[in-house]
């Protein structure tokens, strides 16, 4: 950029749009955005945001990346993957190369009714770029408490959804899935996969959402259900108003009981989507040790660790196994998608 530039020059395009302007910019400039998720969708939203320059913004993911990611992940490549990177931190790095000037807060964590208060209560904006229904009903929770506005979104196979909650003044999520979904009901990446339009077509309207919402645009803003199917060219829209607060019965907004954020839903162990692994949270009271972890686990099996997670390979009655450990104690195993397992495989080996 020439010394003489402007900070704003890199936005002129944006600032030329109409619903924008520099007034709209430099309240994006302002802002604070949480994103809850670096996946598939998240790393979409991660680059609008940061390139449109959104002021700040805190990427939580509890994941690394691997070879499957990058088919559909536009943040990462393959020396990620090599490296062992956690996504938060990966996308963290191409965050600030795209946009220096934005500041970037890279979260390795596990989203649970623990953190997400403290994740989310200094943020302007909550976006939802996860994987699974537990994290999207903690966000809808934390956002009705909070009073905080959050756009969801989903995609699966050539499917997608997205809708934009503002807690008062729209039905929240709750009001329209009145609970998550039983296993088996819905498809998921293992069962359907997932073609990258589907998640960029998906995401760019979230990423817009945000844009109306941060930009001071509230009469922008979608209020309706959006559903597409990018493989049968479907595209509908939902009129969901008159579901708002469901007469006054919805847990959330209208009766305020925080069901998810009370530890009356959710659990300890999470089978990861398509990946034949299971999560198994354990919060330490003190950060790992990974040396002394390390020295312990090579007596069974291969270790290698940096400073951000430690892999551990075992085989255990023919079958193999692959631990992925954080420094919050939280491990993902690879090699089975039996919960049960994975907490014996857990105690033996990381112990707790």
């Amino acid at each position: 950029m020439s010394p003489d530039a402007s900070p704003l020059d890199r936005y002129s395009r944006q600032m030329r749009f109409p619903g924008m302007g520099k007034a709209g910019q430099l309240k994006l400039l302002a802002s604070r955005v949480t994103l809850c998720g670096c996946g598939a969708l998240g790393t979409v939203l991660a680059n609008v945001l940061v390139r449109a320059g959104v002021g700040f913004i805190r990427v939580v993911d509890r994941d690394f990346v691997e070879p499957s990611n990058l088919q559909r992940q536009v943040l990462f490549d393959e020396s990620d993957v090599a490296n062992n990177l956690p996504k938060a931190e990966a996308a963290a790095t191409k965050m600030r190369q795209i946009n220096s000037t934005v500041t970037v807060e890279p979260v390795v964590a596990d989203i649970d009714r623990t953190n997400i208060e403290d994740l989310t209560r200094d943020a302007d904006l909550i976006l939802d770029g996860s994987d699974n229904f537990e994290v999207r009903y903690l966000i809808n929770d934390v956002a009705v408490k909070l009073g905080k506005p959050w756009v969801y979104g989903g995609a699966v196979g050539s499917q997608g959804m997205t809708m934009t909650i503002i807690p008062g003044e729209t039905p929240c999520l709750r009001c329209v899935f009145e609970a998550a979904p039983n296993p088996g009901d819905v498809g998921t990446c293992e069962t359907a996969g997932v073609l990258a339009p589907t998640v960029n077509i998906v995401a760019s309207y979230q990423a817009t959402e945000a844009l109306k919402i941060l930009s001071g645009n509230a009469a922008a803003i979608n209020r309706e259900l959006l559903e597409l199917d990018v493989w049968e060219n479907v595209n509908r829209r939902r009129k969901i108003a008159p579901l708002k607060g469901r007469k006054g019965e919805c847990p959330c907004c209208a009766k305020r009981q925080f069901e998810w954020l009370d530890g009356a839903h959710g659990t300890q162990t999470t089978t990861l989507c398509g990946r034949n692994a299971v999560q198994v949270s354990h919060r330490a009271a003190n950060r790992l040790d990974f040396d002394q972890l390390a020295a312990t686990l090579r007596a069974s099996g291969s270790v290698t660790f940096n400073k951000f997670l430690l892999k551990f390979q075992v085989e255990e009655k023919g079958d193999p196994f692959e631990f992925t450990v954080f420094p919050d104690g939280r491990a993902i195993i690879k090699g089975t998608s039996e919960t049960d397992r994975a907490r014996t495989l857990y105690a033996k080996y990381v112990g707790h």
